[in-house]
């Protein structure tokens, strides 16, 4: 290896460059490759598999189960729902859940605007990004068709969501899943169906379902019934309240 000249004059400094140059060859030969490292057999099953939205999955992409829940971003019932399912999700990996808007006339127009915000969300950052703009407006909405409070802006609005909320997509979304609800004749918010990835069954539930409940019509639906279950309320949620329904 030629030397430079100052290192000819100077012959430990020309020492020194010989030793580093050694140990960084060896080092670089025990290091592994990071970029060949496997990747968790269930992170890799769960997000590479999680088809693009909508509409939005939370949880594992494949779960045998689905729980498809219609909601509207006003209802105080799907308010007080929503981190109960979602824990719940979490505790139970066989179970995803499915999220279609149900905008109800009588939160309009603030419904649909919340519904268009977290579709842009999911747009543009895909399946984490919606539920986390949906977490956002159960946190910050005055609820009953208030709407957010004069001023506050999502926190996380980019130029690409901006671009959406100009557009037209998410009204399309928002609408065809509305209407999906109600050719099923769903009128009220919360409401779930539990779909068997398996057996292709479904099962229409009553009422914000959840816990020991949810679990007996999973049995129910494994075992082939496509007998409602009833449902077992929130803390939150008044006793005999199915959700809001349109008046």
């Amino acid at each position: 290896m030629r030397m430079p000249s100052f290192a000819r004059r100077h012959p430990w400094i020309g020492l020194l460059i010989v030793v580093t140059t050694v140990v960084a060859s060896w080092m670089l030969l025990r290091v592994p490759y990071t970029a060949t490292e496997p990747v968790s057999l269930a992170v890799a099953g769960s997000k590479a598999s999680k088809p693009a939205g909508p509409p939005w999955l939370y949880g594992r992409a494949d779960a045998r189960f689905t729980v498809v829940g219609y909601a509207d971003l006003e209802c105080p019932y799907c308010r007080a729902y929503f981190p109960a399912l979602k824990r719940w999700i979490d505790a139970h990996p066989e179970v995803n859940w499915q999220w279609h808007h149900l905008p109800l006339s009588m939160h309009e127009p603030a419904a649909t605007a919340g519904a268009r915000l977290a579709e842009c969300a999911g747009e543009t950052g895909g399946h984490a990004s919606f539920w986390q703009a949906v977490a956002w407006l159960y946190s910050n909405t005055r609820g009953d068709g208030q709407g957010l409070p004069e001023g506050l802006r999502y926190p996380d609005l980019t130029p690409a969501m901006q671009g959406c909320l100009y557009s037209e997509r998410p009204d399309a979304v928002v609408h065809a899943q509305a209407v999906e609800a109600a050719q099923q004749g769903i009128a009220a918010t919360p409401a779930l169906q539990l779909r068997d990835r398996e057996s292709g069954k479904t099962l229409l539930l009553h009422g914000p379902v959840e816990g020991d409940a949810l679990l007996s019509a999973i049995d129910l639906l494994a075992a082939g019934s496509t007998t409602a279950a009833e449902p077992a309320h929130s803390p939150d949620m008044p006793a005999g309240a199915a959700g809001d329904m349109p008046r």
